[in-house]
Parts: C-alpha cells; structure tokens; sequence
C-alpha cells in the first residue's frame, strides 16, 4: 500500500464536523501519540521487552497516529507522500551539513 493509498482509504472512515478540520485530527494525533509514549513507558518501567507481545500492543496505536495524520494532511490538501519526502529531504541536507544532531528547528 502506498501512502496516497492508505490517505485515501483513511479519509473514508473520517467521521467529524467540517468545522473541526484540522483542530479533530491535531487532537487526535496528540492524544494518540501519547498513547504510543504510554505503552513505550509502561514497558521500561516493568523491565520488560519490545517484544512480539509488544508489538501486538503497539501496533494498533501507531496505526492510529497514522490515521490522524493522513486526515490532518487532507485537511490541509497535503499528501502524506510529499511530507514524508519533505521530510527525508530535509533530514539529509542536515546530514550533509552536519548539524543532523544539533537542536533548533532553523539549522
């Protein structure tokens, strides 16, 4: 499955008011992603393993904060095929410049 695939199989399971594009799935993707922090934390804390049963648990959470994300970039007519190349993009110009592990978002 391609990116522009999965966006457009997810915009048609996004059910919420037009009037909250973009604020509905920014909330959502925040709430999500903590959830993901949550499962990573709950794990260190037990001493336990990132393993299969880990994944089992993750997976359904990741695959939400991808969900809220292609239905963020549709609201803002983006493709996630173009955010992730122009993330990829702009990660290896840091590279190439070395500052890939400075901080800062201008570098």
């Amino acid at each position: 499955m391609t990116f522009e695939e999965y966006q457009e199989q997810a915009r048609k399971t996004a059910i919420y008011p037009g009037k909250y594009s973009v604020i509905y799935p920014t909330l959502g993707l925040t709430g999500e992603a903590g959830e993901v922090a949550e499962k990573v934390k709950k794990t260190l804390r037990g001493n336990k393993k990132f393993d299969a049963d880990f994944k089992k648990l993750i997976i359904p959470e990741i695959g939400d904060v991808l969900w809220y994300l292609a239905n963020l970039c549709e609201d803002l007519d983006l493709s996630l095929d173009t955010v992730a190349k122009y993330n990829l993009n702009k990660l290896e110009d840091r590279k190439q410049r070395g500052v890939i592990d400075s901080s800062g978002d201008n570098r």
